[in-house]
């Protein structure tokens, strides 16, 4: 099985281009995890690499920034590629199926958003009125 899930602060704003053909989104972004202390109480971080595509990578560029805590679950993923030098490079990181923004930010309120599923939170309304974008029911309306 594989199967990721993590919980850290972005290093960076994330990155997004745009695929030549399909034209779908890829984000890519980096998270800074702390690890449990070692044996002589050392503070150690782990900085994977983060990708996402689609609604996901396009809610993520539009909702979170360096800084903001997020929880992603995905899979890990490796490949390699030879750099300008001739060597091979070998690259590990994490294909995001899901990014959930566990802290406010300043762009948004917090949210989860995933594999293209996209629900802001609701406005709140006054009591006896529906939120913006709902229609009021009566009892009438309930089939039960």
């Amino acid at each position: 099985m594989n199967s990721v899930s993590l919980i850290g602060r972005l290093t960076r704003d994330p990155e997004i281009r745009y695929g030549s053909e399909s034209q779908t989104a890829v984000a890519r972004f980096s998270i800074a995890i702390d690890r449990m202390p070692g044996r002589n109480g050392e503070k150690q971080t782990d900085f994977p690499n983060i990708v996402c595509f689609g609604k996901t990578a396009e809610l993520v560029e539009k909702y979170i920034t360096k800084g903001r805590l997020v929880g992603v679950t995905g899979r890990l993923q490796t490949g390699s590629y030879t750099n300008k030098e001739g060597q091979k490079v070998f690259t590990t990181e994490v294909v995001a199926d899901r990014v959930e923004f566990l802290d406010r930010g300043d762009r948004t309120e917090s949210g989860s958003y995933s594999g293209g599923y996209s629900q802001p939170a609701p406005s709140q309304a006054p009591a006896g009125q529906a939120p913006e974008g709902f229609t009021a029911l009566t009892d009438d309306d309930i089939p039960f």
